[in-house]
Formats: C-alpha cells, sequence, structure tokens
C-alpha cells in the first residue's frame, strides 16, 4: 500500500516537473524569438518607428552631437567628448542634470558640517569636473565594448566579401547583425555613403565620432585597398587577426599591472576612511583644529601628495601600444 502510494505521488512529481520544464522550454523559446525580433542596435530601433533612411540618419546624427549646431554648451573639447561617449541626452540637459548633482554634493557636504564657503567652491570644483568625468567613464566603456566587436565586424565584412558583396552591402550587414555602439556606428557610415558621401571620408567621420585606437587601422586598409587595389579579403582578415592579439596583449598587460592599481586604490582609501572613522566616532579629535588655518595648508598638501603618488602609480601601471 504505501509502495503503491508513494509510487503515486513520484509519478505526480515526475509530471509536475516535466511540466514546469516544458512551459520555462516554451518561455525561453518564445522569449529568445521575441529578442530576435526586436531590434538589435539604436538605429534598427529607429527605423522599426517607421522613419525613413535619412530621417533616421539626421536623428542618429543629432544624438551623437554632430549635427546639433552651436550653442554655448557646444566648447570643442567637450563637444567631442561627448559626441565619442555615446550620449544620446542633449548636452545642456546632460549639464544641467550634472549640475543639480554638483549643487547635491554641496548640500550633502553643509549637512555633513562643512561651511557655506566650503560648500560653495566644493559646487564650484564639481560644476566642470563632473560632466567631464561621466562622459570620460561613458567613453571608456564605450571603446572597451567596441574594441571586443571591431574584430567581429571585420569578420562579417570578409566573409560577405567572400560571398561577392561590395564593401558598402558588407558594413551595411554589419549594421543589421550586430548590436551597439558598433551596429549604429556602422549605419551611420551606410546611411551616409548612401546619401552620396565616399566610403573613405564616411569612416574618417565614424573614427572622430567614436575615437578607438584600432579604427585607423581599418580605414587606412580601406582607402588603400579604393585608391590601389588590392585583395581587401585578405587585408581585413589579417586585420581582424592583428586586432585580436592586440587585445588579448592589452588585457594581458592589465592583468600583470592589476597590482599597482590595486595598491593605488589601497594607499587613497585608507587615508580618507581613517578620516571618515574618526570624524565619526571621535568628533572632538579634529574639533580644536578646523579653525586653524594651518590644518587646511596640511591637509591640501596631504592630499596634493597624495594624488601626485597615485598619478606616478598609475603611469607605471599604464601602458600604451
Amino acid at each position: 500500500m504505501f509502495d503503491a502510494f508513494g509510487m503515486i505521488w513520484i509519478v505526480y512529481g515526475a509530471a509536475a516537473l516535466t511540466g514546469i520544464m516544458i512551459a520555462e522550454a516554451v518561455y525561453l523559446l518564445y522569449s529568445g524569438t521575441r529578442e530576435k525580433r526586436q531590434a538589435i542596435n539604436r538605429r534598427m530601433k529607429l527605423k522599426d518607428k517607421k522613419l525613413s533612411q535619412e530621417q533616421v540618419l539626421i536623428q542618429l546624427r543629432k544624438e551623437r552631437g554632430v549635427d546639433g549646431g552651436r550653442s554655448v554648451f557646444s566648447l570643442e573639447g567637450l563637444r567631442a567628448l561627448r559626441t565619442q561617449s555615446g550620449l544620446i541626452m542633449p548636452l545642456p540637459r546632460f549639464l544641467m542634470v550634472t549640475t543639480g548633482a554638483a549643487f547635491g554634493g554641496g548640500f550633502a557636504g553643509m549637512t555633513l558640517g562643512l561651511s557655506p564657503l566650503m560648500a560653495a567652491g566644493l559646487v564650484v570644483i564639481l560644476m566642470p569636473l563632473l560632466p567631464v568625468m561621466a562622459m570620460r567613464s561613458m567613453r571608456k566603456r564605450r571603446h572597451k565594448k567596441f574594441g571586443i566587436q571591431l574584430p567581429e565586424a571585420l569578420e562579417l565584412i570578409t566573409r560577405s566579401l567572400k560571398a561577392g558583396h561590395p564593401v558598402p552591402v558588407a558594413i551595411s550587414m554589419v549594421a543589421r547583425e550586430m548590436p551597439d555602439p558598433i551596429g549604429t556606428e556602422f549605419g551611420l557610415v551606410a546611411d551616409e555613403v548612401t546619401y552620396g558621401s565616399d566610403l573613405v571620408s564616411a569612416l574618417g567621420t565614424m573614427f572622430e565620432r567614436v575615437g578607438h585606437e584600432d579604427l585607423p587601422l581599418f580605414v587606412t586598409a580601406v582607402s588603400i585597398q579604393s585608391t590601389t587595389g588590392g585583395n581587401l579579403r585578405e587585408i581585413l582578415d589579417g586585420l581582424s587577426r592583428v586586432i585580436r592579439e592586440r587585445g588579448k596583449l592589452r588585457r594581458k598587460v592589465r592583468a600583470i599591472s592589476t597590482e599597482g592599481r590595486i595598491s593605488a586604490y589601497i594607499l587613497s582609501a585608507v587615508p580618507v576612511l581613517l578620516m571618515v572613522g574618526l570624524m565619526v566616532l571621535m568628533p572632538q579629535f579634529y574639533g580644536g583644529v578646523w579653525d586653524k588655518s594651518m590644518t587646511w595648508y596640511l591637509l591640501g598638501g596631504a592630499v596634493s601628495w597624495l594624488l601626485l603618488g597615485n598619478a606616478v602609480m598609475f603611469k607605471m601601471a599604464n601602458f600604451r601600444f
């Protein structure tokens, strides 16, 4: 009796588990096909909104700050940094957000005990510093992703050339098949060629938009092939291998230099954490010297030496290719 009863529950459990696995398989199958149906990059998403190819090109160039016009916010260096960071938000709005964050930092400093004058100085420092730091971080992440995608894009172009397609068609395949950032960037190249720009100029414009250090190799290869001829497929095949090996070497060097960078992080964090801990646990420890001018001179000197030491350590741990 017990064995029969236990066997029935085993059968019920196996049936329930089978049903759950079937439901999960159906869900994964549906979600996978749905993700495939969704636009793979920003350019394809705009095309899904029933915009014409010309409207998509204009919209993407405006978002990247290429055709945004001149304004009081469009300082040349900041404009180039914004373009290479891939920031879609309009630059004035982005500066308003970072300015609000700077004022928030000043207010937080006042709540922690800073004087209004020092809080105002903190706001003045953060206002130009925050947008630059944010866009530099965005550009770094974008370059890292673009560098990983570039060999794959070159291999896709190579396979398309093997199939007999011309170079613009091969570039448009990259725009359709690969995600951002490289999908939209190559899509802009394909659209610019469609509307009258020559391929070399469009690739040069892409390098200005992206700023990745491996792109000139691709631009130069296409430029030489378009003027003197040659087997572009073999050139790009070798170029993709070279870029992959450069990436491997770069990651290897970064792994080797991790010790120096971690040492810089620790040496920077220890005095800050120690000071914060003393201020929280023993506020009276520094309470009698905050109003002394010599205290701020010594703190400024300590911070300067700390920054100088960090700069030297990061320079020692940084390798350029």
